[in-house]
């Protein structure tokens, strides 16, 4: 007489792993998304293309507006930083260029499709650098240095009462380009600190 397939039994040497559940699935592939996310890019041009691109976009200085002042970059924001504060850094100072870059009230000599190239280059690495943040965001929150991101606040509060004061006119403009030839340079140092 013939026995029915029964399932063999389970050997003690072969042990079973039970399916892992969604969540944890999910949670898996979300910290390997981030960890490859968080490669910075070979590519870390930005900043000295970002300033051949500025320089094209305003190729022609115009006079110094008046009671114009040196450039006011903080040398608060010139101190080392841990890598994640870095990109955290420049991650704020990329986002503050791009929104002031986007003004409506730029000077209509200024070339418009070097303005363009440059804001596509600006919100590429913000969001590239927003992408390897979010897992450290709430940490730096709780643990950051404030003061860093004040800072930067006001500076770029400075650069926009300084437009306003001189009601955007080019000479206010130029400034303004100025300070963004340093805001690069320091970036550059930012991206050093990240690698």
């Amino acid at each position: 007489r013939e026995v029915p397939d029964q399932p063999e039994p389970r050997s003690a040497h072969r042990p079973t792993m039970a399916a892992p559940s969604t969540p944890q699935v999910l949670l898996l592939l979300t910290a390997l998304h981030t960890a490859v996310a968080c490669q910075w890019p070979h590519d870390d041009n930005l900043p000295w293309n970002s300033l051949q691109l500025l320089h094209s976009m305003a190729s022609n200085s115009t006079q110094p507006c008046q009671d114009q002042q040196p450039p006011f970059f903080p040398d608060a924001l010139r101190n080392g930083h841990n890598p994640q504060q870095a990109a955290h850094t420049a991650l704020h100072i990329l986002q503050n260029l791009f929104h002031t870059l986007s003004s409506n009230h730029i000077p209509q000599q200024w070339d418009n499709q070097a303005r363009h190239d440059l804001l596509n280059s600006l919100q590429h690495y913000i969001q590239h650098l927003q992408q390897c943040l979010p897992a450290h965001r709430m940490h730096f929150r709780r643990h950051g240095p404030h003061n860093i991101m004040l800072n930067v606040n006001r500076y770029f509060r400075r650069i926009h009462d300084f437009l306003r004061i001189h009601h955007h006119s080019d000479c206010a403009w130029d400034h303004v380009r100025l300070e963004a030839d340093l805001c690069f340079q320091h970036v550059d140092t930012l991206f050093q600190q990240m690698k």
